[in-house]
């Protein structure tokens, strides 16, 4: 199965019934978000002209409705059901012969994705934590190319050397044959939702970040589910650039059936984990009394809780090309980075939150294999993760080398798609 693209012989669809409910604010028949998300879904079938989808937007933005979390819910499932097809029950049977479940995770999908927009240009720390996590867990990593920053996941990837991977070539079509071979793809976002295209003149036109910058990263397209089957998306790790969003996205997924993730935000408004202090976190984990539900935890996390130093973001920031933070990267697979760096201290306090998140930490044995020391650490921090362990493991990913051969599988599978 091919990906498919929006119809664009459909009539138009007129929501100016639906604008003037929106504003001004207090109408007396307020729209609902099963209402703003069916008009979203006409954008990806560029049904909605470009004045009335713009005014929309604005609509959102103005009356905070695009920071609701039904709202976001919503539109990220009518993003979703506009996806690309992906051949779920094949993806499902790979997915199962791959699977190594650990501890309390099942050996699902697993992605980290920031909102981005937090104006402090760090490294490429999600896209880099994916890919260590790949050594361990099945990693869906959902990303684009900049919109906020110099450097945006997809950016980045593109610049690796000697070889880049052919990002654009994992389709719905080849995807499954991606995880035939590798624990990593990277599904890059046009890709998958080839409806946006309508939508990004609009949002180029301006000047405020819309609701896609917030829906985006609700919007894996692996998070797809039957009657009968749970999501493909096991786990993911979400981070947003303001502290008020936090719990709006923790409830945004638990609406949509979420029960493993977190939604972290660093008290400098980062849409990381900080290295330099204090992170906001809200946690979703399976309910003991039903694992189909998910309960909500909020806490604080702080590097000491990784067993590691605080770093100044000025340390972690440096704003560079995609070229130079490739070569960052480059390194740090390469386990070329000294163990005190900054910038490799920043990616390990992520990709270890990430595998707590997945509940693989909850193991209480160790045979990842060639390097591992098996001791692991049980001690426990703020809301009950084993922070420590998940560094101890990061780091493994890094020294055992299993990192870099699972991402050179990747390079070298994608580049065997034809265009």
């Amino acid at each position: 199965m091919s990906s498919e693209t929006p119809p664009t012989d459909l009539p138009p669809v007129d929501i100016k019934p639906l604008l003037s409910r929106l504003w001004p604010v207090g109408h007396p028949d307020p729209v609902t978000p099963d209402e703003i998300a069916e008009a979203i879904s006409y954008f990806f079938t560029n049904q909605v002209s470009d004045v009335q989808a713009g005014s929309l937007l604005m609509c959102l933005h103005f009356t905070g409705l695009d920071r609701q979390a039904e709202v976001l819910s919503k539109t990220a499932g009518a993003m979703l059901k506009a996806a690309a097809k992906i051949d779920v029950s094949h993806l499902r049977s790979v997915i199962d012969k791959r699977r190594r479940p650990e501890g309390q995770y099942s050996g699902g999908l697993v992605d980290i994705v920031g909102t981005g927009g937090d104006s402090h240009n760090t490294f490429n720390i999600s896209t880099t934590s994916s890919i260590l996590a790949s050594s361990l867990l099945l990693i869906a990593k959902h990303g684009n190319k900049a919109s906020t920053s110099k450097s945006g996941s997809a950016d980045l990837l593109s610049c690796m050397v000697p070889l880049s991977p052919k990002i654009s070539r994992i389709r719905p079509d080849t995807i499954a044959e991606t995880y035939s071979k590798t624990n990593y793809a990277f599904l890059f976002a046009p890709v998958f939702h080839p409806g946006m295209r309508y939508v990004a003149p609009i949002r180029k036109q301006l000047p405020w970040r819309t609701v896609f910058n917030l829906v985006g990263p609700l919007a894996n397209p692996t998070d797809l589910f039957s009657s009968t089957e749970p999501s493909l998306l096991e786990a993911r790790m979400i981070g947003v650039a303001r502290k008020d969003i936090g719990p709006v996205f923790c409830s945004a997924l638990q609406m949509a059936g979420a029960t493993k993730a977190m939604v972290v935000c660093g008290d400098e408004e980062l849409d990381e984990i900080s290295c330099a202090g204090d992170t906001l976190c809200w946690r979703l984990t399976p309910d003991p009394s039903d694992p189909t539900k998910a309960v909500t935890e909020h806490f604080r996390l702080h590097p000491r809780d990784f067993g590691l130093p605080t770093h100044a973001l000025s340390e972690v920031s440096p704003g560079k090309e995609p070229t130079e933070n490739a070569a960052i990267l480059a390194k740090i697979l390469n386990g070329e980075v000294p163990d005190d760096d900054p910038i490799l201290h920043f990616v390990l306090i992520n990709t270890a939150a990430l595998f707590v998140v997945s509940g693989i930490c909850e193991s209480d044995t160790s045979d990842m294999g060639h390097g591992d020391d098996g001791k692991v650490i049980t001690e426990r921090g703020p809301g009950g993760g084993r922070w420590k362990e998940g560094v101890r493991r990061a780091r493994w990913a890094i020294k055992s080398g299993e990192a870099a051969r699972q991402w050179a599988n990747f390079v070298e599978v994608t580049n065997s798609f034809s265009e």
